[in-house]
């Protein structure tokens, strides 16, 4: 074999020993669990909002940006539940580059699995903390899920990931909402089939175990945009998509059918700065039509302290080293204008 077996890496267990989950904070995840769930089973009308960088690849930045996000949530309570964006891994088309925190907790250094899985816990919980706000975060490799799953309050399957089996049926066992993104290709039956087998129960081999899960109802669709066959982005956040959307979630019968619109990657045409004008569609949308009321019930939108990128090499506070995010001003204006119009 040509594997070179590095470190072992330690248990779940072992790691939130480590750094665990006081019960004061414990006590206020479970508040806001309750609240994301209600919008999800449309016993609340708020909008929940999933927001943040692309990745999160500096602790003292993110949580710095969550603070900010905490100021706002409290001026919009009334009407949107905040969910940072605390992304610690990154998926690549091609393999190559910054692959998250967990591979690299310096990006300007050797990747150490085992030191960024200590840094992306450590940065969890002091996003909690110091906030009151529990995160968002990509379940890229589903084994790893149990470290963190006490601090999430919402778990993204990635549009790469959304066909694999393990994340399925993982996400059966999974005890917060999953949002499951179309794959890049844009077939919504493809995404909707994941949504249906994470909403049932399964048996299956999990970090070493024969386990089985209850299913989850929580599960429910993200829709990104798609890429053509000769690699150009299309949209799918429009009026059409959605009545679409919801006809096959009928058909399916699919517990609490929602959608979360991703306002960035292919519908934006990976176009940061188109994400306020897409925002206002969705908005526009769910205000003329109650179909697409009930059904959209969240955006998704990146967003950070200072817009734009940077290479991964760079030393700019508070800006991405992946996708191009919205700075904190625009970010705030979208938020206090979502929640004027939700």
């Amino acid at each position: 074999m040509s594997f070179n077996y590095q470190q072992k890496m330690p248990s779940s267990d072992e790691v939130i020993a480590m750094y665990p989950l006081p019960p004061a904070l414990a006590a206020i995840k479970r508040k806001k669990d309750d609240e994301i769930r209600a919008v999800i089973t449309g016993q609340s009308d708020k909008l929940i909002i999933v927001i943040g960088p692309c990745s999160a690849h500096a602790e003292d930045a993110v949580c710095d940006y969550v603070a900010r996000l905490a100021r706002v949530q409290e001026q919009v309570k009334d009407r949107l539940v905040l969910i940072p964006r605390i992304y610690t891994n990154k998926p690549r088309t091609t393999g190559a580059g910054y692959k998250g925190i967990h591979h690299q907790p310096d990006p300007n250094k050797a990747p150490d699995m085992l030191a960024g899985l200590l840094a992306l816990r450590r940065m969890h919980l002091r996003s909690l903390a110091e906030t009151g706000l529990p995160a968002a975060d990509e379940m890229l490799y589903p084994e790893n899920h149990t470290y963190l799953d006490d601090l999430l309050s919402y778990v993204a399957v990635g549009a790469r990931s959304v066909e694999n089996q393990q994340h399925r049926l993982t996400a059966s066992g999974v005890d917060l909402p999953v949002g499951m993104k179309n794959p890049t290709s844009g077939d919504l039956q493809i995404m909707l089939n994941a949504i249906y087998a994470a909403q049932h129960a399964h048996i299956f081999a999990y970090q070493g175990w024969q386990v089985e899960t209850s299913g989850n109802p929580f599960a429910h669709a993200i829709l990104r945009g798609a890429v053509d066959r000769y690699g150009k982005c299309q949209s799918n956040y429009h009026y059409e998509d959605l009545m679409r959307l919801d006809d096959l979630y009928q058909r399916m019968s699919l517990q609490n059918p929602m959608v979360i619109i991703d306002t960035n990657h292919a519908n934006s045409d990976k176009d940061y700065r188109e994400q306020p004008r897409i925002a206002a569609e969705v908005l526009h949308n769910r205000q003329l039509s109650p179909v697409i009321r009930k059904l959209v019930r969240g955006l998704m939108i990146e967003s950070y302290i200072e817009p734009g990128c940077q290479d991964p090499e760079g030393c700019v506070y508070g800006q991405s080293i992946t996708d191009a995010c919205l700075g904190w001003q625009e970010s705030e204006d979208l938020l206090l204008r979502i929640a004027d119009q939700a």
